[in-house]
């Protein structure tokens, strides 16, 4: 299986419905009056941590998330009808982030816990929402509000109490075999893992611990050289690591050094987690070579241990301390700062632009422009000042002034055409 830890998506919540114009029309009452209704809200959409998920593959294949949009409003005061809100599931220990902000907006580490990234559009206003004891017949009503658009980042951060690490064949797959049921391909050549894999390790008491084998470091993995520096993140979440040292090699202290200044290069707080050293491989070398490399590791840290992940020799009793250790030692607070997520309900489209497209025609586009636009009807005259008045409160005539507009050119908005003429016109 593939393994995805990064990802970009796309996510659209549902646009608002419109409101509607309509009319009561029954035999037998008077003077019927409005009864358009409001239109549906649109679609929120939610991230939701699933625990069962350990990868971000599925999002491979499908990138871009789309609510439903709300329902149009009807006639006889029937409102459109409101959709389900959209629920994307990410993997537990996902961190979000805004393409647009590079800001982090939320931190999902619990099963089930979620986060609204994009609100769906409010349902427009019919015109029975505007009758008023002066104005009983309103002849206008709402657009529905726009859907937020936004790309975000997905990046994964395993959640695993214990991190395994060392250098290339070190025997972490090896040993996580050999303590929990994780099946891990195993082979005699270096970078056989190349993705990490998770274990969960029973402890005597019946509850567990679960350990992740990085794919191995060597020096530079920090600068991003080999394939331990894509996975460095995984350990961040980790309550303490199992440093794996292959015995058999020339110089295992220089080893253990390298990965350790790896660490450090990555963050200070990798290289401040408490590591218990086991010396793999020990089937392969004599005893004294034994003894003088845990006289050696010692002098690192009081906690080493002289194990064969192969034979397992002193394997149990590695288990053992880790399980120890795992109720020792606290899980870290996530150091993941989230920032107020204001682009998950800022759906402002009172941009617009104008364009003159020729000699004597300008075209208005914009989000709450169009879609004013879109509800007005052009027969109707109530319709048409209202659009006209609210133009004005945005500043477009102000704008077409300065950009050289004359009495009789022709403005064009969505469906609507109309003359432009000046109060100086009219005197």
């Amino acid at each position: 299986m593939q393994f995805i830890d990064k990802t970009k998506i796309r996510i659209v919540s549902g646009r608002g419905g419109n409101g509607m114009v309509a009319w009561r029309r029954e035999k037998y009452v008077d003077k019927g009056g409005p009864a358009g209704g409001d239109g549906g809200k649109g679609g929120d959409v939610y991230l939701i941590a699933d625990e069962n998920m350990s990868t971000l593959m599925d999002f491979k294949y499908k990138s871009v998330f789309k609510a439903d949009n709300g329902e149009n409003g009807g006639i006889k005061n029937c409102h459109g009808r409101s959709v389900k809100d959209l629920y994307i599931k990410v993997p537990a220990g996902t961190v979000v982030i805004d393409v647009k902000t590079g800001n982090t907006i939320a931190d999902l580490t619990e099963h089930e816990q979620k986060v609204m990234v994009a609100k769906g559009g409010r349902g427009g206003r019919g015109n029975a929402r505007f009758a008023t004891a002066q104005k009983r017949a309103p002849q206008f009503c709402e657009p529905g509000e726009p859907p937020i658009e936004r790309e975000l980042i997905l990046e994964l951060k395993l959640i695993a109490d214990v991190g395994l690490l060392g250098m290339p064949n070190a025997g972490k797959s090896t040993l996580i075999s050999r303590i929990s049921s994780a099946k891990p391909k195993i082979a005699d050549y270096p970078f056989t893992t190349l993705i990490p894999n998770l274990g969960v390790v029973h402890k005597p008491s019946g509850d567990g611990f679960v350990v992740a084998d990085i794919p191995g470091l060597i020096e530079g993995a920090s600068d991003g050289v080999g394939l331990g520096h894509e996975f460095l993140r995984h350990i961040e979440r980790c309550r303490f690591l199992v440093h794996l040292v292959d015995t058999t090699e020339e110089n295992p202290i220089d080893n253990y050094e390298k990965i350790n200044a790896e660490l450090k290069k990555h963050s200070e707080k990798l290289s401040n987690l408490y590591q218990i050293i086991a010396l793999n491989k020990i089937d392969a070398i004599s005893d004294d070579r034994r003894n003088e490399l845990l006289n050696e590791f010692k002098k690192k840290s009081e906690d080493v241990f002289l194990i064969s992940a192969v034979t397992g020799e002193n394997v149990d009793s590695l288990k053992y301390f880790m399980g120890k250790k795992v109720d020792e030692i606290e899980k870290p607070v996530s150091e993941v700062v989230v920032s107020e997520d204001i682009g998950a309900t800022d759906n402002d489209d009172s941009a617009y632009e104008i364009t003159k497209a020729a000699k004597d025609v300008f075209v208005i586009v914009g989000g709450k422009i169009g879609r004013l636009a879109q509800v007005t009807d052009e027969r109707n005259p109530e319709q048409v000042i209202r659009f006209q008045n609210i133009l004005t409160g945005m500043g477009v005539f102000d704008k077409l002034k300065r950009m050289g507009v004359k009495d009789g050119d022709t403005i064009i908005v969505g469906h609507l055409e109309f003359a432009y003429y000046s109060d100086e016109f009219y005197g």
